[in-house]
């Protein structure tokens, strides 16, 4: 009888199994999707920061006394909210993209007031002036608050509207200098950084690369992709199982992986992928991170990692012919990723609140409509 019962109970299991993975996915995915609902949740977090001028992390380096007592508004006139300049920036990208995508917004007469407050000639003027207000300026936000500030340009370029017109027109100036340090700083980068925070160079690659595609600048382009070649083209099995830090945002293994997809011709890819990751290090990046406390300034990164990992993940896959045993993997953990941490946008204090719903709009796109 037990064995007759045991023979049942395997039989039931396997039987019903395909359809309990089929829901638990199904349900996972409904977590995971850009809803109306979502959209205008999502859409109050920056709305309550871009104009909050403390906290704040200036990040500055004064060139003398007069220079130190300046406040985040007097340095940043544009960009000084949301606790930090790089977060100020793809806080305002995010509402752009909002706007662009959920035409039903409620909320949509208060973001294009707000954006119209910002997006000032002068000042994106005095923004541009400060990358050569002191010695070592040119330095300031590279290359992550850079990648935001071409990602929230490349947002305006596509959006044919007189609002959209006239805003990257005021932006202009500071997108200007921003290429322009790029473009001087690419060829003397001998060594990437593989961090899992803001200086990690395949990120900004990713950003810069999206943007010179669409707008047309291919010497840049061709530029960030040799140079992403150089960096990447001859990584095999990387450490991915050491990841990650206890503060990172970024997975830099997946990092790359995304720059090498919008880089290499796509059987080239899948070839360079096959030796990329050991199954350890996989195991690793499609684990769900701890977050042993929210409301750590620090710690809250991890639940941007999630994001990351799955917008990079979702791109990798949607790059992947059929078949190939990481697509599905891939695809099925970003989905995890996103229903994870989606939640815990609404759960934690400033030091998520600041820049946590710019990564989620982010994470949420479908990559297919991605530049490559």
């Amino acid at each position: 009888m037990d064995t007759i019962r045991t023979v049942m109970h395997k039989i039931l299991r396997y039987a019903l199994l395909p359809a309990l993975v089929f829901c638990c996915a199904a349900d996972i995915q409904a977590q995971s999707e850009m809803t109306a609902d979502v959209a205008a949740k999502l859409s109050q977090k920056p709305l309550e920061c871009i104009f909050r001028e403390y906290p704040n992390k200036t990040s500055h380096v004064a060139g003398g006394e007069a220079d130190a007592k300046l406040q985040p508004s007097e340095l940043h006139p544009a960009f000084y909210g949301c606790f930090d300049w790089h977060s100020s920036v793809h806080g305002h990208w995010m509402l752009l993209r909002l706007l662009k995508t959920q035409p039903t917004l409620a909320n949509r007469n208060e973001i294009i007031k707000a954006l119209n407050r910002s997006f000032d000639a002068k000042k994106m003027q005095e923004e541009a002036a400060y990358f050569g207000k002191y010695e070592g300026a040119g330095t300031y936000e590279r290359t992550y608050g850079w990648a935001w500030l071409l990602k929230l340009d490349e947002e305006l370029y596509t959006w044919n509207t007189p609002e959209a017109r006239r805003w990257r027109t005021a932006l202009l100036p500071l997108t200007e200098k921003i290429v322009q340090l790029w473009k001087a700083y690419l060829p003397k980068q001998t060594y990437p950084n593989r961090t899992g925070v803001h200086p990690n160079t395949a990120f900004g690659l990713v950003f810069a690369l999206d943007w010179a595609r669409t707008t047309g600048d291919t010497a840049f382009a061709r530029a960030i992709t040799e140079k992403a070649r150089a960096f990447y083209a001859d990584n095999t099995l990387i450490p991915a199982h050491l990841e990650p830090d206890g503060s990172d945002f970024f997975s830099p293994s997946l990092q790359a992986a995304d720059l090498m997809r919008r880089v290499l011709p796509a059987k080239a890819f899948v070839n360079w992928l096959d030796k990329y990751y050991d199954q350890k290090g996989l195991a690793r990046i499609t684990s769900l991170p701890v977050i042993s406390d929210i409301n750590d300034y620090q710690i809250v990164h991890l639940v941007g990692l999630s994001f990351t990992r799955a917008w990079c993940m979702k791109g990798i896959a949607a790059r992947l012919p059929a078949g190939h045993p990481l697509k599905s993997r891939f695809n099925l953990a970003a989905q995890k990723f996103l229903a994870n941490a989606l939640p815990l946008v609404f759960k934690g204090n400033y030091g998520g609140d600041h820049w946590l719903a710019s990564f989620a709009v982010y994470a949420l796109e479908d990559p297919r409509k991605q530049t490559f």
